[in-house]
């Protein structure tokens, strides 16, 4: 299978990643008035067919390590542990884009990703305790703050008095918690005991998600936190256009799981997840220069965005260093 050698090339496949993560959404920005949880089940077919394909390519380059040999080799209880955190994921992720509907991007990220971020970094490296604990804290600490920083530029590009729903509050906080809940089954399914490559976590893991939705996502149809209910005859009933955007942000999103992964094997779970989360800020790059979000918003918008970046870079710098002083 192929896996990083050097820092250097993990360090890329996890910026990648991050990319990825903060992009995918685009896909659902671009169609009109079609609920979330339509465009869910063609995102979960992405995301699994997406690892599948690099499972058979990418992660099946030679021998004993190959995906289907790793399939067969690996102890139950870690490809158990990579599907728990798949289904825990799909959970946090459905909340969190309903939480962004019900309070606003300016709420929704620096409640449910700040907790996240340092939810998953600290559980992760009590299992998988590698790189510098110190340095990686006040990387992911950097991280966080730049989050915040995201959710002050939109809070000040959309000032006003505003009313922040309770309920829209809650499920943000209840994605953060579970989104930062899934890195240690990740951490857990790579530990030694016939552990799985990371081609093969990423297979179970976005197979789970792609299950979790026939519960979850079902549910939400129902009875949906926004909205009315909604049956599969809006899905039917949806231009193919809608459909190929839906599994266009799976595989994109997908890419950018099984990359994170791929590095973790090298620098370790709770590096990989610190830059990996820092997807947010992607998002807003794509907002300020793809979307205009931030077209004529006043200073005080534009200096928090700045401070953002800033703070982005430092946090990369800062977790890079955790990993090299180790």
């Amino acid at each position: 299978m192929f896996a990083p050698e050097t820092f250097a090339v993990a360090l890329i496949m996890t910026i990648l990643s991050t990319i990825c993560w903060g992009s995918f959404a685009n896909t659902y920005k671009l169609t009109k008035n079609y609920r979330f949880e339509l465009y869910y089940w063609d995102y979960a077919i992405g995301i699994f067919g997406i690892s599948l394909a690099l499972a058979f390519t990418m992660g099946s380059t030679g021998g004993d390590l190959s995906f289907l040999a790793n399939l067969h080799s690996a102890a139950p209880a870690n490809l158990l542990y990579a599907a728990i955190g798949g289904f825990i994921f799909n959970i946090a992720n459905v909340l969190l884009i309903a939480g962004i509907e019900m309070v606003g991007l300016a709420v929704a990220f620096p409640i449910a990703i700040g907790i996240a971020l340092v939810e998953g970094v600290v559980l992760s490296y009590l299992i998988q305790p590698k790189g510098n604990a110190v340095l990686l804290g006040a990387g992911v600490a950097m991280a966080v703050l730049a989050v915040i920083l995201i959710g002050k530029a939109y809070g000040a590009l959309h000032s006003g008095n505003k009313t922040v729903p309770r309920k829209g509050v809650v499920v943000c906080i209840v994605s953060g918690l579970l989104m930062g809940a899934f890195a240690p089954f990740v951490a857990k399914s790579m530990a030694p005991g016939h552990p799985l490559t990371p081609y093969t976590v990423a297979v179970m893991f976005t197979f789970a998600a792609f299950v979790c939705c026939f519960f979850f996502n079902v549910f939400l149809m129902k009875r949906p936190l926004v909205g009315t209910p909604i049956g599969f005859s809006g899905y039917l009933s949806a231009p193919a256009s809608y459909h190929v955007l839906g599994l266009l942000g799976g595989c994109i999103w997908g890419v950018g799981t099984v990359f994170n992964f791929v590095a973790a094997s090298l620098v370790g779970v709770p590096i990989s997840y610190a830059i990996g989360q820092a997807s947010p800020m992607i998002a807003a790059l794509w907002g300020v220069l793809a979307w205009h979000e931030f077209r004529g918003a006043s200073t005080k918008a534009k200096m928090y965005l700045v401070g953002m970046f800033v703070a982005y870079v430092l946090a990369l710098v800062l977790i890079a260093r955790a990993y090299q002083v180790a």
